[in-house]
């Protein structure tokens, strides 16, 4: 079976509320809520996978040293293994838009489980409304 590498973030504000994208229709999973993030490409860390897709995606920027290393996600789909770490950031440059047509949310840490997200997300909640 396939791993698939995808680095995933919580965007954390001054509120303590978490950013949620909703996935566009035409992608898998089409409406479910994620962790913004993306694949991490041959020869990229997850840390520099981050940085790229959320200026690909929200249009902001941050640094490796604003991205704290918070848990991760193993979870077998039908056809690959997604393996997924997930970092805290509570630091960037800009204001998260939504550049690809994605649904962007701020959540409170609480409120994360009424989103219907993917299964590899679901088990991420807990830890990272604990944290919080």
């Amino acid at each position: 079976m396939k791993v698939v590498l995808v680095s995933a973030v919580a965007l954390i504000d001054a509120d303590g509320r978490v950013l949620l994208a909703q996935r566009p229709e035409g992608k898998s999973m089409a409406g479910l809520w994620e962790f913004p993030g993306g694949k991490v490409e041959q020869d990229e860390t997850p840390e520099a996978a981050l940085i790229r897709e959320l200026q690909e995606e929200l249009g902001i920027d941050t640094w490796e040293s604003c991205l704290a290393p918070l848990t991760f996600a193993s979870h077998s789909y039908s056809d690959f293994h997604l393996l997924m770490p997930l970092f805290a950031c509570r630091k960037w440059q800009g204001t998260p838009t939504s550049i690809e047509g994605q649904t962007l949310k701020w959540v409170r840490p609480n409120a994360l489980k009424d989103y219907p997200m993917p299964p590899a997300d679901i088990p991420l909640i807990p830890i990272l409304r604990d944290w919080l």
